[in-house]
């Protein structure tokens, strides 16, 4: 049987989706087959694996960085937020159900044979089985019914590191105050922490580290620097969308993007942010889309309805109406793209309570969310005759006049999206559309804002392997193995 390896955070955010990310590069470099596996999830940002189901970004890039395809089995639970109290429910990849909060806590138990038969199935598959957590293990509460983290970790026989983030200060706390909070038998799970995102001489922290190991039991098995590279790989938690992005006050185009309360795939725009001559600004509800954007994104959204509801309570409405009248451009991606139309309505409360909205009312097209979920990677050629590679995720269908004047062909058949009799309003299903190079030069030529000056892909590659090299530098990697082991041999390199 496979080796296995656990990491939880002494909170969300901690790093642990990243240092995962990066090990599997470190192990897959060393020759070894490496699986990703996370019980459960809970992100509005999903990929889709080739067999047509999603699992969280964070483990497709973990795929990505081991080397190989997305698979449903690495995330066999996926909660995707709809509001602040529910969440829909996929399990190993296939839409099972919504529920409240609450009423999860009561069903949660009887996903832990699906996510024990994902877990066999990566193990079946690797030398090592490196497995993320979620939030904070520290959250004893809701321990009982737990197959996210210790629940997961003791139910399966893996043994766990704890990481800690000393850069949101408290951390000697954090990992002592995760001790002294779990049951002894959850925390002698337990054999090592790592602590994360250091600043500074790491010298002055030695005392830290052996405090923290003396408190707890724990071996110390790294102090990780602060790595800035980490910035260009594409975040899964919304937490990210806190950090403020860097002004480029020479950029070319200005792209203003309203941040709503169910944004989804927001890292569709990563490729645009990582343009040195593209500026994207972030607004939240309370301020004003600024009047020099000569483009404005309307993301994804996991709930439509209530966020084209909070668009308008913000006056986006308003301002996407002033942009336009001075000549500027909108997209809409996804949900995004719903919310441009003339209707958004949602019968059979697939996201929500049911419903109808009138839409932005700046595409002739009308939406109904209803039937299957569409999960397919796409590819073709934009009107344009430029390229792209992505994927569509969305429920229900879109019809109306404007779709006579396509986005998009489709080398699978068939045309795809909307754009207006302008030309100046543009709405698609299809994710991750910036990705695509040859895709990002034509909506900067439009802007005049000259050529790509990076490969996406390429720069997301060099990111991973920088990340593998800086893990590699700072954490003991066989120690890693021999606790993967707990008194098993690791596996020879291959």
């Amino acid at each position: 049987m496979s080796l296995a390896l656990m990491f939880q955070g002494t909170g969300s955010d901690v790093g642990k989706s990243l240092i995962v990310a990066g090990l599997a590069r470190a192990f897959t470099r060393r020759g070894l087959r490496v699986r990703p596996f996370k019980p459960q999830n809970m992100s509005n940002n999903a990929a889709v694996t080739a067999d047509g189901g999603e699992i969280g970004r964070a483990q497709a890039l973990q795929a990505r960085a081991a080397g190989i395809a997305p698979s449903v089995h690495m995330n066999p639970v996926l909660l995707k937020p709809q509001s602040q109290v529910g969440a829909q429910i996929i399990v190993q990849g296939r839409v099972v159900g919504q529920a409240r909060a609450a009423e999860y806590q009561r069903l949660k138990p009887g996903f832990m044979a699906a996510v024990l038969d994902s877990f066999a199935r990566m193990q079946a598959e690797a030398d090592i089985v490196l497995v993320e957590g979620a939030g904070s293990a520290a959250e004893v509460n809701l321990r009982a019914n737990d197959i996210a983290n210790m629940g997961f970790a003791r139910a399966a026989g893996v043994p766990v590191v704890l990481i800690g983030d000393i850069d949101r200060g408290g951390v000697i706390a954090s990992l002592v105050g995760t001790h002294v909070v779990l049951d002894a038998a959850d925390a002698a799970m337990i054999g090592g922490f790592i602590v994360n995102r250091f600043r500074g001489d790491p010298a002055l922290f030695a005392d830290g580290m052996a405090l923290i190991a003396a408190r707890t039991g724990w071996a110390a098995l790294g102090l990780v620097p602060f790595l800035p590279d980490a910035a260009r790989l594409p975040a899964e938690d919304a937490l990210a969308l806190d950090h403020p992005l860097a002004r480029k006050p020479g950029a070319k185009l200005r792209v203003a993007v309203p941040i709503l309360p169910g944004i989804a795939n927001f890292d569709d725009l990563d490729p645009l942010v990582a343009e040195p001559e593209v500026e994207v600004v972030r607004v939240r509800p309370g301020d004003a889309l600024p009047g020099d954007a000569q483009l404005v994104i309307l993301p994804g959204s996991k709930s439509t309805l209530s966020d084209l509801r909070a668009l308008r309570a913000a006056g986006f409405d308003v301002d996407i109406a002033a942009h336009l009248r001075r000549g500027g451009h909108v997209l809409g991606l996804c949900g995004g793209y719903q919310m441009l139309g003339r209707s958004v309505a949602d019968p059979d409360g697939v996201e929500g309570p049911p419903g109808t909205l009138p839409g932005l009312g700046l595409l002739e097209v009308d939406t109904v969310l209803s039937g299957d979920k569409r999960l397919v990677p796409v590819h073709g050629h934009s009107h344009d005759g430029a390229a792209f590679s992505g994927y569509e995720m969305h429920m229900g269908r879109t019809v109306g006049p404007a779709c006579a004047h396509p986005f998009a062909a489709l080398a699978e058949g068939g045309a795809e999206g909307a754009v207006s009799a302008d030309g100046r309003v543009t709405g698609t299903y299809i994710h991750g559309l910036f990705g695509a190079t040859a895709q990002r030069a034509a909506w900067l030529a439009r802007f005049a804002a000259g050529a790509p000056r990076l490969d996406h892909e390429a720069q997301v590659e060099a990111a991973l392997d920088a990340l593998a090299a800086h893990l590699e530098s700072h954490l003991d990697l066989d120690a890693l193995l021999r606790l993967a082991g707990r008194g098993r041999s690791a596996p020879a390199p291959r």
